[in-house]
């Protein structure tokens, strides 16, 4: 991943597939290369997928992922998401920086800036909104600047208001968004950032969709994206998505259902005992190892007492006992979810620090541990026999 952001920062592109069970850590992987990436300057910008959230739709849902993804809009100097207007300003500073140092008039300098991405799809109103912005920013006209802002995130439903408000004809839908993010990612290497990184997580729920065409044509976008990431055809743009091996390997319902795609992300066979690759677009999570997850417990103990060795709630010897009861009762597993065990040795520790005089020992004996990653005991599923989905509970 760290050659990936070096690529990136050179005006390349990437992808890469991270797949893990449930509770393996892909949520905690991708915001830590998202964390790496803004420190190496670049922007960011994060979604899960849900039903109302894909990677393709024609009723407003791909639209809708893209509405997020600028919400939640990032860089190093505001982390928490919210970006889109900063980004844009910093832009108007370069330009007015340039048009100083060149005695010529901003406007110039930002529509001579701006040119390069006109040629892409959508790249002509882009640039009327941008300097629309500019515009506003000049004559400190707030309705126009936000209006601006709401076009950049795909907040505007008609084309009539987009025109009313900035004199453009398009707006951002369910066919042009993917085009948007290429467009965007030029744009902030033009603001002087290094480039532009989408964490997209929660894959698994494109492999959930009961739609067989829904779901090939979701396969089919991503599909254009490798082709796109593989081929050199994104400036400056890197996706990272998160899903499980289900949605991985499945011949049915997963990527491995679509023949070219499943040509792209096939596994090398020689990657056996132990052996890794990771020239391909998938990373598989490894499990940790027993002496990974003692260190990491014991980290977890550390940092619940403050950092203070003096105050920890259990002794070393605890962690030891944990990890024998999690292996009598959940087997291996426990190594490749460590969410699930992590989750159940912080509510040991906040039971004992809630309720002092309590024993360790003793809830140890009565924990109770299951294999279920949501830690819900009643948990509906969906199974497919037959072309039908039938519903059971299973306690």
């Amino acid at each position: 991943m760290l050659s990936d952001i070096t690529r990136i920062l050179d005006g390349g592109s990437s992808i890469r597939f991270v797949i893990g069970e449930y509770g393996s850590g892909k949520t905690f992987f991708l915001n830590l290369v998202r964390a790496i990436a803004m420190e190496k300057g670049i922007v960011t910008a994060s979604a899960d997928l849900t039903p109302d959230k894909r990677i393709h739709s024609t009723g407003g849902h791909a639209k809708a992922l893209y509405m997020e993804l600028m919400r939640n809009l990032s860089t190093r100097t505001k982390p928490e998401g919210g970006a889109m207007k900063g980004i844009v300003e910093k832009f108007i500073a370069t330009a007015k920086a340039e048009a100083k140092a060149a005695s010529l008039p901003v406007a110039d300098v930002i529509q001579a800036k701006l040119t390069k991405i006109t040629e892409l799809v959508n790249g002509y109103d882009f640039a009327e909104v941008i300097g629309a912005y500019y515009k506003g920013y000049e004559d400190g006209n707030e309705q126009l600047k936000n209006d601006a802002v709401r076009w950049l995130r795909g907040e505007f439903s008609t084309k009539t208001d987009a025109k009313n408000a900035l004199g453009v004809r398009t707006i951002v839908d369910d066919s042009s968004y993917y085009d948007q993010l290429k467009l965007f990612a030029q744009f902030v290497s033009l603001a002087g950032y290094s480039g532009f990184v989408v964490c997209l997580d929660e894959m698994v729920n494109i492999y959930k969709l009961a739609n067989t065409q829904a779901r090939s044509s979701n396969y089919e976008q991503i599909l254009r994206i490798v082709n796109d990431s593989l081929q050199g055809n994104a400036v400056g743009l890197g996706f990272i998505m998160g899903g499980t091996p289900e949605f991985h390997l499945d011949t049915r319902r997963g990527m491995y259902s679509y023949d070219a795609l499943r040509r792209r992300l096939t596994q090398n066979t020689f990657t056996q005992d132990g052996l890794v690759d990771f020239s391909g677009p998938v990373i598989r999570l490894s499990s940790l190892t027993p002496e990974d997850f003692y260190v990491l417990l014991d980290k977890i103990r550390l940092v619940y007492a403050y950092g203070i060795q003096e105050k920890t709630l259990v002794p070393q010897e605890a962690i030891q006992v944990f990890m024998e009861h999690c292996s009598e009762r959940l087997g291996e597993s426990y190594f490749r979810t460590p969410g699930t065990t992590i989750t159940s040795f912080i509510n040991l520790l906040a039971v004992l620090e809630q309720n002092a005089g309590t024993d360790w020992r003793q809830l140890l004996g009565q924990l109770e541990m299951h294999k279920d990653t949501g830690g819900m005991l009643d948990q509906e599923l969906i199974v497919e026999c037959d072309d039908e989905l039938v519903s059971f509970k299973r306690a």
